[in-house]
């Protein structure tokens, strides 16, 4: 798969970033962002308490960027943007529990984690111009829909061969998102594309590591800076994203300009092919098996003694993204579907507090995972989708219950409304011990985040007094 060579997507993506205004922005889109928001920052608040970020706050300091500028959420620190943007990205990603845009073909996988990289760049950039509510919920939509669309354009080689698109795909919208509230002309959004394209980066080996939480960190940080670079006049190759040996090239052996040009924001992807809401603090690849092993057993009334077997299929892509068969720690547990399906299986639900070392070692949980047999399927069937997981439950006494999931809840096919978000988010707030008020007050603010002359009230509601 190749670009056509009159096809500048570096072009498209500076044109939209200077047409997109937001009366033009359907309001059913808004309203999608605000869900969207208001999960992250539960996550910022989550992850804050984490030891990645708490490690990444500890560095910041430490190279004598902490001090005055922008919000570091879940704490009463500040920092420059770019490093406010760092501190926070590593905080919604923590946990794994951020949304996810998914491909838009069935023979591919790797959704990007658009958000995690986004949201922290406007939220720091905005509150340190003063910007509205409006201008920022226009730059993350902008800034999702260029790192979503370049998930699907880049040759799918890109993901295959081992990057971690919500590291390399992320950088771009990280970039026009800063751009955008920054108020850079063509030029130097062209500019700042280049520059990005030289920072992006990501790899799946370090799945359930530390390092990999800093994927979207190390985006947001990126987009900044290339965005302050060429404000102040450091050029770039015009095509240093599309053109010979250019990012694509290198990365990925190709593209489909088709996948983005004349596409961004039309339709937006909040609304086709939508972005999914996590319902567990996991790899999003075995949530449709979780739901689905969860139905079964609540259905057919199953106890986890009278399971016998287990046995869980996807295609085998999934199979070989998700490639803790046996994790050491609560990291790895959270790219393992043997211990999602067995911490379900035992716990009926997995939550914030089941991906823990302490749940993987406990005895219970290891005899269940030695249960799940996981493998892939041989051949796609009719309407499968390219997360489709079958299910196969065997009891002790030889029934057999069988189930199949093409998708998982908080997908586009089951979204989840405001109100489902907002007890997502106060379990995650509740998590850091935020004060009850505050997190009252932060979805009252973001239900009418667009109507904010500037995002103080918001920040104020998301940094603590200690």
């Amino acid at each position: 798969m190749s670009g056509d060579a009159g096809s500048d997507v570096t072009a498209a993506i500076a044109d939209f970033a200077a047409s997109v205004l937001s009366a033009d922005i359907p309001g059913t889109v808004i309203e999608r962002a605000k869900i969207h928001v208001l999960d992250s920052l539960g996550l910022a608040l989550a992850g804050s308490v984490s030891d990645a970020a708490r490690i990444v706050r500890e560095d910041i300091a430490a190279q004598g960027f902490g001090g005055q500028g922008s919000a570091i959420i879940g704490t009463s620190l500040s920092a420059p943007p770019r490093f406010a943007a760092f501190a926070n990205a590593t905080a919604i990603h923590a946990d794994n529990f951020d949304d996810t845009t998914p491909q838009v073909r069935a023979d591919r996988t790797g959704g990007i984690h658009a958000s995690g990289a986004v949201l922290p760049v406007v939220l720091a950039e905005g509150q340190a111009i003063g910007a509205s509510g409006m201008e920022i919920l226009r730059a993350y939509l902008a800034g999702v829909e260029v790192s979503s669309r370049l998930n699907h354009a880049i040759a799918a080689r890109h993901y295959g061969d081992g990057f971690h698109t919500t590291g390399t795909m992320n950088v771009f919208g990280a970039t026009i998102a800063a751009a955008i509230l920054k108020g850079l002309g063509r030029a130097e959004t062209v500019n700042a594309i280049g520059i990005a394209a030289s920072h992006a980066s990501g790899i799946r080996r370090n799945f359930g590591t530390m390092a990999e939480i800093l994927h979207p960190a190390q985006a947001a940080q990126a987009g900044i800076t290339a965005v302050d670079l060429a404000a102040r006049g450091l050029t770039a190759a015009a095509d240093a994203l599309h053109g010979p040996v250019g990012y694509f090239a290198a990365a990925a052996g190709g593209y489909d300009s088709s996948e983005i040009v004349g596409r961004l924001g039309s339709p937006w992807v909040f609304d086709d092919p939508g972005v999914w809401i996590k319902p567990h603090p996991n790899g999003a690849l075995t949530h449709p098996g979780a739901g689905c092993l969860l139905a079964l057993l609540s259905e057919h009334e199953v106890a986890p003694e009278k399971i016998a077997r287990i046995s869980v299929k996807t295609n085998d892509r999934v199979l070989k993204t998700l490639i803790h068969h046996n994790p050491v720690d609560g990291m790895q547990a959270k790219f393992s579907m043997e211990f999602t399906l067995a911490i379900v299986a035992i716990e009926r639900q997995a939550g914030l507090g089941e991906f823990t070392t302490d749940m993987l070692n406990r005895t219970d949980v290891r005899a269940m995972m030695g249960k799940v047999d996981y493998a892939a399927y041989d051949a796609a069937g009719d309407g499968y989708t390219n997360v489709t997981t079958l299910i196969d439950v065997m009891l002790q006494d030889g029934q057999v219950f069988s189930g199949r999931a093409d998708h998982a809840r908080g997908s586009t096919k089951a979204p989840m409304d405001f109100e489902e978000v907002a007890i997502k988010f106060r379990g995650c707030a509740t998590y850091c011990r935020h004060p009850d008020e505050r997190i009252k007050s932060i979805e009252t603010t973001v239900r009418e985040m667009d109507k904010l002359d500037t995002a103080d009230i918001l920040v104020n509601t998301l940094v603590s007094k200690q």
